[in-house]
């Protein structure tokens, strides 16, 4: 099929997709089995091959999503369930004031964003993110979109992520020289979603049910089957602070651990074994299991009943996440992406804008930035490879892919999804806040790798 049809049926896919989950209220999980299977038909996806297809995009997804957003939850709902996460974000806004928080928490979202891939690490803040949005009496969106930017912003520029790191080792890029460049204008991105963030007006956007529960009930009792149970006392912010960063360094160990070690030697996979997400969250849920439970008083038959009931409220983010990666399994094998970028390659575009331009259409058309940025890496691995550019040139169109890559998070990315379920947004708001939030970073960051392409 020729990439004009391909390109049409693509949007036309997406544009039914919408209709019937905004429209007509479908449920989001069977709205995307639905188009998936009717795309792959039309695309000339052989009969015999659709089905699975659509199984190897879900379980492509399900693998890596499934075992952290439930680790995820649990953590979260553990220091959810004894008042933790109040208690820190009343600390805080006490030391900082009220007006501080909201900076505060990106910026840390920064520091934890930079080790930390973007689905664990907005899985951990997430219900550190509620606890300071009920203290400081705002909508949890005000905070948990700039964060969820920022991090996103780091994990598509700034190694050991799997895309920038992946991408650089294609490219031949200088990864000390990566690292220099790509820190302060993901800053500076930060910087600019924040303020964006401000002017979208999400103190009016309704919060509907999302698995961290009501701030307000968190704050006042423990989550049993069937009810609440009287809380002890809160857990103090230190045992928060240590269940939050616990996970973070465990990884932090495992990544740079295994960048100093030969990779073929024993201890490289032991490290990697240690330093995996779905290790340290792990780690992290047994040690609130004992710790908290024991502060609280909690039996245990009580503690694994407070875990189970993380599950449930997750159940919806996992079947979603994963018909998002069906809808984009489907896209990938149609070849809708190969053909749209081949034909953006015979544009012939300046280096730097085809670049990102590229990346950007993969990311918008099958959803994945990883696979946006290793997929525009390989096809312009040559044209880098024999067109002169210097070392730091080389980094900047690197940078450009991730930035592309960045932007247009929308209904076939599991981002989309998690960022969405986790905040309580409508699919409709999901599309006008957080979407439009991932694009203003994208463009930021590409704007600013732009200029210092200009000046280099």
């Amino acid at each position: 099929m020729s990439t004009t049809v391909l390109l049409l049926l693509a949007v036309a896919a997406i544009a039914v997709l919408l209709v019937l989950v905004i429209k007509a209220k479908m449920s989001a999980f069977v709205a995307m089995i639905l188009v998936s299977m009717v795309l792959a038909l039309a695309a000339r996806i052989p009969i015999g091959d659709v089905v699975q297809t659509m199984i190897d995009g879900m379980g492509k997804t399900l693998g890596s999503v499934a075992m952290v957003v439930g680790l995820g939850a649990m953590l979260g709902r553990v220091i959810e369930a004894a008042g933790g996460a109040e208690v820190l974000a009343e600390r805080f806004t006490r030391m900082l004031g009220r007006e501080r928080v909201v900076a505060a928490v990106v910026a840390a979202a920064f520091i934890l964003g930079i080790p930390i891939f973007f689905d664990v690490g907005f899985i951990i803040l997430a219900p550190i993110v509620f606890g300071f949005a009920y203290i400081a009496k705002i909508n949890p969106l005000k905070i948990g979109l700039p964060v969820a930017a920022t991090m996103l912003a780091l994990h598509v520029v700034i190694p050991p992520h799997p895309g920038p790191v992946a991408s650089a080792a294609t490219l031949e890029v200088d990864v000390g020289l990566l690292m220099l460049l790509a820190l302060p204008v993901c800053a500076l991105v930060a910087v600019v979603v924040y303020f964006a963030s401000t002017r979208l007006g999400l103190e009016a956007v309704p919060v509907g049910p999302t698995p961290l529960g009501s701030a307000t009930e968190a704050a006042e009792s423990t989550y049993t089957p069937g009810g609440a149970v009287p809380r002890a006392h809160a857990t103090g912010p230190g045992t928060v602070v240590f269940l939050i960063l616990e996970p973070i360094v465990q990884i932090m160990v495992g990544t740079v651990g295994q960048m100093l070690v030969d990779e073929e030697s024993s201890a490289h996979a032991v490290l990697g074994f240690i330093g995996s997400s779905t290790t340290a969250l792990l780690t992290a849920v047994l040690l609130a299991y004992f710790i908290v439970g024991q502060q609280q008083g909690w039996s245990l038959e009580q503690r694994g009943k407070i875990l189970d009931s993380a599950l449930p409220d997750v159940a919806t983010i996992v079947f979603v996440t994963g018909a998002g990666g069906v809808f984009a399994g489907v896209l990938v094998a149609s070849g809708i992406g190969d053909a749209l970028a081949q034909a953006l390659v015979t544009a012939h575009l300046p280096i730097l804008l085809t670049a990102f331009v590229i990346s950007a259409a993969l990311r918008a058309s099958q959803g994945s930035a990883t696979v946006a940025i290793l997929t525009t890496a390989g096809l312009l691995a040559d044209a880098i490879a024999g067109g002169g550019y210097s070392a730091l040139q080389v980094v900047l169109i690197q940078m450009a892919i991730g930035f592309g890559a960045l932007g247009f998070s929308h209904i076939n990315d599991s981002g989309f999804w998690i960022v969405t379920k986790y905040m309580g947004l409508s699919v409709k708001d999901g599309l006008k806040k957080w979407t439009l939030l991932s694009t203003v970073g994208g463009l930021t960051g590409f704007l600013l790798t732009g200029v210092v392409w200009l000046i280099a």
